[in-house]
């Protein structure tokens, strides 16, 4: 889950890129995964002391509304960017815009969760791979099967656009059906991702800028790198999260910690990209490739 989940963020990360021509877009610039949270946490609360609360299988239904969630928010995003047509700049500010409003949505909705309910809601916010079983694998790679070779054909269409609206309307593309297009894309990939692993963070960044590095910006090669590149990065992130354990806070903070308490995989994306995201600012602060 971890190497098929990393590949669909390596991708919407490319993709976005790509799209708006801009180096810091990754995967959470949609607002898709804040709003998969936010559904995830509606439902957990709606359904706190009711039947859907008590049923084994409400564990198993979180994927299902962090999908419905980070698509619906896609959407959103693209309709609310809309102004005579798309705009990549107005696209990156209205999905911060949105982002911002599911964060602070779900922040609120915390006051209502007890206990239990906040811990698993910090790690879906977080990210982690923690606690999945078959039926979530199950419900991933149909997912995959469907959003990574979308994502990989739409390279021809993302070349032709990375160009500039004005020559992909020379060369006769419809430039608003190709945005929309891998917008969709994105937002599938993003949403199937978050639906299972949560709101991991920077993956998505991180990957294709490595991939970028190795084969420029033709993005019929950037595309498959990156995807097998940042697939790669979540694993081996996966792997250091089980590996290192926290016990020792707990020791010097008095809280109440066990020794064998290990990270969530969101917290190690988080420690790798956060200085790689500071890099890329002050290096090209206007950004643009």
């Amino acid at each position: 889950m971890a190497i098929v989940a990393g590949g669909m963020l390596g991708l919407a990360g490319a993709i976005l890129q790509t799209l708006t021509r801009n180096p810091l877009a990754e995967p959470g610039l949609m607002g898709v995964s804040a709003g998969g949270v936010l559904a995830i946490v509606i439902f957990m609360i709606a359904s706190a002391g009711g039947s859907a609360g008590q049923s084994s299988d409400a564990g198993l239904m979180l994927p299902f509304w962090a999908l419905i969630g980070g698509m619906a928010t896609g959407m959103l995003v693209y309709l609310l960017s809309w102004q005579n047509g798309s705009d990549p700049v107005r696209l990156v500010l209205t999905g911060v815009l949105v982002a911002g409003m599911c964060s602070a949505f779900t922040s609120v909705l915390l006051l209502w969760a007890d206990e239990y309910q906040i811990v698993r809601i910090i790690r879906w916010t977080i990210g982690s791979t923690s606690g999945r079983v078959w039926v979530h694998w199950h419900m991933l790679w149909p997912l995959a099967a469907v959003a990574v070779p979308l994502g990989l054909l739409c390279a021809g269409v993302a070349n032709v656009l990375q160009l500039g609206d004005g020559v992909a309307r020379g060369l006769g593309m419809g430039v608003e059906r190709a945005r929309l297009l891998l917008l969709f894309a994105a937002a599938l990939l993003t949403a199937g991702a978050v639906a299972v692993v949560g709101a991991v963070g920077f993956i998505g960044l991180v990957g294709p800028h490595m991939a970028r590095r190795i084969v420029g910006s033709d993005v019929r090669r950037l595309f498959p790198l990156s995807v097998l590149i940042t697939a790669i990065l979540l694993i081996g992130s996966d792997i250091v999260a089980r590996t290192i354990t926290i016990g020792w806070l707990g020791r010097l903070t008095g809280l109440d910690i066990p020794d064998t308490a290990g990270l969530p995989v969101g917290a190690v994306t988080a420690l790798l990209g956060a200085p790689f995201f500071l890099y890329l600012l002050l290096r090209n602060p206007r950004g643009g490739f």
